[in-house]
């Protein structure tokens, strides 16, 4: 059963608990492993992750099997459905859309006495894009990574993800990378692929920026592995927010909360609503979804833990509370969304009315679904086409601007103690002079 609790103060330390669930000791123990796992790929290549492999995944590979092979990825396309198919390239057409409409464009201003300045975007040459296997299959990460990636226009997309059973990379994941722009496959997982992609190996390339969810042993690789290559955020486990009022179904809360639970045991879903009557039944609706659901166990656990629901004075009090947990999805099921999202400062994704699930959001409807977690809304956002690409600023000054500007740079150099950067003014001054 979920949690109904009514007092502020329970709930916004429930909140900071929920939170912060990723930051406890059994994270630190982690880090000693992967780091050593970090470093051991760094020094071996290949061989580091062909133990690791049998060692964490049970499968026995050889270094020609690290990367899937073109005849396995056409394969992979007899092996799915043609709904699969269609929802597939329309998930990868709708992403496309909003993408393109994100790309950065580079800018030349030409100002007064010939000072031309600017700004240039260009894309990384390499990106390595991490998509989870485990628990389920996921091509729908596939297509969020890999799509911007290609918008942005990086020449070499490349793919790791761990192998199942007999070696096998699950063949909608395989057809989704495809259709989204991947290059390269790679049947690896865990913090070895990360190591992997972040100093390269005899198969593997170093890439330029590592995208992409993962269990608490890659996002600990990711957080390593930062500075040698760019990476795009460290991705806890997956939570909801739902602020609803008395229009909202509860049987549709429910379903939206255990949307979220039935990813991890250690995904959050919670609720904020003003209605006591509907905290009541959405709890209980919550325990008739369980009873039959295929992942129930895994589903229960998370809800027992960090599933919460909470019962506010107001609209006013939910938007003040979700601002506080900076949610990766937020739904406003409530009879006027627009107007509640005018207090809203902080969410990886806003999902306005009951109408738009947040299921709606992880497939297809265009806006990326690898989101900040666990507060880092408050100053991250999404992954999009920007994490893929970089500027580069462009600075011209002509002899006559550099003659204007050059007794301020010359006295700002001075007052730091740089004796050159003034010298390589006035040297220009005098020569022309």
């Amino acid at each position: 059963m979920l949690r109904i609790i009514t007092q502020r103060a329970e709930a916004e330390a429930e909140l900071r608990r929920i939170a912060n669930r990723t930051h406890d000791d059994r994270v630190v123990d982690k880090e000693a492993a992967v780091r050593d796992i970090v470093q051991t790929v760094q020094r071996q290549g290949n061989a580091a992750l062909l133990h690791y492999t049998k060692e964490f995944d049970g499968q026995q590979l050889q270094p020609e099997q690290l990367r899937v092979s073109g005849s396995e990825m056409d394969a992979a396309y007899q092996q799915i459905s043609k709904e699969l198919l269609d929802a597939i390239q329309l998930a990868v057409r709708q992403v496309e859309a909003f993408h393109r409409q994100r790309v950065p464009k580079s800018w030349v201003q030409f100002g007064e006495n010939d000072i031309v300045l600017g700004k240039r975007y260009t894309s990384v040459d390499l990106a390595g894009l991490y998509v989870p296997g485990g628990r389920a299959a996921y091509p729908s990460t596939a297509v969020m990574n890999a799509v911007p990636a290609a918008v942005a226009g990086v020449d070499r997309i490349v793919m790791v993800t761990p192998p199942g059973p007999e070696l096998r990379v699950n063949p909608a994941v395989l057809v989704a990378a495809q259709e989204a722009g991947v290059h390269e496959i790679y049947r690896v997982g865990g913090a070895q692929a990360i190591a992997a992609l972040a100093f390269g190996t005899e198969t593997i390339p170093k890439v330029d920026v590592i995208t992409g969810p993962g269990n608490i042993y890659v996002t600990l690789a990711k957080k390593m592995v930062y500075g040698t290559v760019g990476i795009d955020s460290l991705a806890g486990p997956s939570e909801v927010l739902v602020i609803a009022d008395s229009n909202a179904n509860p049987m549709f809360v429910a379903a939206d909360l255990l949307a979220q639970a039935e990813h991890d045991p250690m995904a959050a879903a919670i609720l904020l609503t003003p209605d006591s009557a509907l905290a009541r039944q959405v709890a209980a609706e919550v325990d008739r979804q369980l009873r039959d659901h295929p992942r129930r166990l895994l589903t229960e656990k998370a809800i027992a833990h960090y599933g919460l629901i909470v019962v506010v004075e107001s609209l006013q009090e939910a938007a003040e509370l979700s601002n506080q947990f900076a949610p990766e999805h937020l739904e406003l099921e409530v009879a006027d969304p627009w107007d509640l999202i005018e207090h809203i400062r902080h969410a990886g994704a806003i999902f306005l009315g009951s109408s738009t699930p947040e299921a709606v959001g992880d497939y297809l409807a265009g806006p990326n679904h690898t989101l900040p977690t666990s507060g880092a809304a408050r100053y991250a956002s999404a992954l999009g086409v920007e994490t893929f690409m970089k500027h580069s600023s462009l600075i011209e000054y002509s002899h006559g601007a550099l003659s204007q500007m050059s007794s301020a740079i010359q006295t700002l150099a001075q007052a730091e103690g740089l004796h050159s950067h003034a010298e390589s003014v006035r040297l220009r001054m005098d020569s022309q002079g």
